[in-house]
């Protein structure tokens, strides 16, 4: 894109500033979303979401200076960050319990798919005389974000959210649209009722454990409320399990996967690769890479476990950026006379990406949502969401600057980050895969999950759902031919 470079003029500084203020809005995003969703409902957030990300995405297509490259990217990033947090959220609570985790891993894999298909836009359009071979693509943001927000009048409410608000015959409704189930199975369907009774023990559950742990004069909905809910994750009980998410997303990030998107033509020509097609056929190749490496991490990441998959990967993308730092050191001053080694560090490059694939990159998503208890799981995320957009921040602002002063010493600090977290995955980070809430609360030194259990229980019997699925169980055993 030769008229972006020459109209813009941009300094190393200024790039990153340009990069980060999405990975910025998107942090502020993520953070506000939550609290937003639950006030008011998840298809107006979602659909709030939408407009401020269009709204971003026009601005940046039709920037006149740099100053509204930044701001729009500032803009669709709160977006991002609010979509980040808000479609998870609700693809969580509208899927079926028995699809619900492949509906999970599969963002992931659209994760990917989306960052694939953004490169190659970029790519057959960078030939495009004047500034349509960079506006084009920036336009193409716009698709994506009007559909989803068109789309979200056909989204059904969320039915917890409905039962949170008390809301419980609406939430019965909402529950038989989104089953299939007929205006007249609705109060006959034992599974529906079953479904929603376990909906209104989680809320209680959640609202109990708040009060009874919050000061008096910090009441659920209230800022001081709010603020007891968030510290409530760094108190003994939960303090280990926070950390676990913090770091995960640290680690994600500063393995340097993020800087081979954001700046992979940059990287790549520091590694001898030589002319536009080829540099950026290169870089494209990373996004591949990843897509392919996702697809066995779904088969297999239940099967492996967590911690192997996670320290073999670290150790694994540790050695590819030492190497490519080493390349980078000994042959940067003339990598036409030393093409195998150009060759090599490529390889190098789809090693790292590849690893992170199978690793980082779908067990960043996972593991906080395993190790945190119910009745802090939500805050437990939203912190964890917000540890790996500051990161990615931090990533996208300093790696220009990082590549100016030392090519070779960037890969070093991801070769670090990447051998520090094989000795945090290896040390600290406990097994979750297939592992009951006892067994976690055992690693951590906690009762915390135990203690929801226990409540859960008492709940669920002061709502009637255990007379409720034992009579069922009674009624079908009757039916049952002899």
């Amino acid at each position: 894109m030769k008229d972006f470079i020459q109209r813009w003029h941009l300094s190393p500084w200024q790039t990153g500033l340009m990069t980060a203020a999405l990975e910025l809005g998107s942090l502020v995003g993520a953070l506000t979303a939550g609290t937003l969703a639950d006030k008011y409902s998840r298809r107006q957030s979602i659909f709030t979401a939408c407009a401020i990300f269009s709204l971003g995405s026009a601005l940046q297509c039709g920037a006149q200076s740099s100053g509204h490259l930044i701001l729009g990217r500032g803009i669709g990033g709160l977006g991002v960050g609010a979509l980040s947090m808000l479609s998870p959220l609700y693809m969580a609570e509208i899927s079926p319990p028995e699809v619900r985790g492949s509906l999970m891993a599969m963002e992931q894999f659209a994760i990917v798919v989306g960052a694939v298909l953004g490169f190659w836009a970029g790519f057959f359009t960078r030939e495009i005389p004047g500034s349509a071979s960079w506006r084009i693509p920036l336009a193409i943001q716009l698709v994506p974000g009007i559909l989803l927000g068109a789309g979200c009048f056909a989204l059904p409410p969320s039915p917890r959210l409905l039962v949170q608000h008390g809301r419980i015959d609406e939430a019965l409704r909402a529950l038989a649209k989104l089953r299939l189930r007929s205006r007249a199975e609705i109060e006959t369907d034992p599974l529906l009722q079953i479904e929603l009774l376990e909906m209104q023990a989680e809320v209680a559950l959640i609202e109990q454990t708040s009060t009874s742990e919050s000061p008096s004069t910090a009441k659920p909905g209230t800022l001081r409320g709010e603020l007891h809910a968030w510290t409530r994750l760094f108190s003994p009980k939960l303090r280990k399990r926070t950390y676990i998410g913090v770091l995960m997303m640290f680690f994600q990030q500063w393995s340097g996967i993020n800087a081979l998107l954001y700046y992979g033509p940059t990287l790549m020509h520091s590694l001898g690769m030589q002319g536009d097609a080829v540099t950026l056929l290169s870089a494209g190749g990373v996004g591949i890479v990843q897509f392919l490496a996702v697809l066995p991490a779904i088969v297999f990441i239940d099967r492996l476990g967590r911690r192997p998959l996670l320290r073999g990967g670290s150790l694994t993308m540790a050695l590819s950026h030492l190497s490519i730092a080493i390349l980078v050191w000994r042959y940067s001053g003339d990598w036409s006379a030393h093409a195998f080694a150009a060759r090599i560090a490529l390889a190098c490059v789809y090693t790292f990406t590849a690893a992170y694939g199978v690793s980082y990159g779908p067990i960043g998503w996972i593991l906080p949502s395993e190790v945190f208890p119910l009745s802090a799981r939500s805050k437990g995320v939203a912190l964890s969401t917000a540890s790996n957009w500051s990161n990615n921040f931090l990533i996208g602002l300093l790696t220009p600057v990082f590549m100016e002063y030392s090519a070779s010493g960037t890969f070093l600090i991801f070769a670090t980050a990447c051998f520090f977290g094989y000795v945090w995955s290896t040390h600290f980070v406990p097994e979750t895969a297939n592992v009951s809430l006892e067994e976690i609360d055992a690693v951590f030194g906690s009762s915390a999950g135990l203690e929801d259990i226990a409540l859960k229980r008492q709940i669920e019997t002061d709502l009637g759902l255990h007379d409720l699925v034992q009579r069922w169980s009674r009624e079908s055993e009757d039916e049952e031919p002899s």
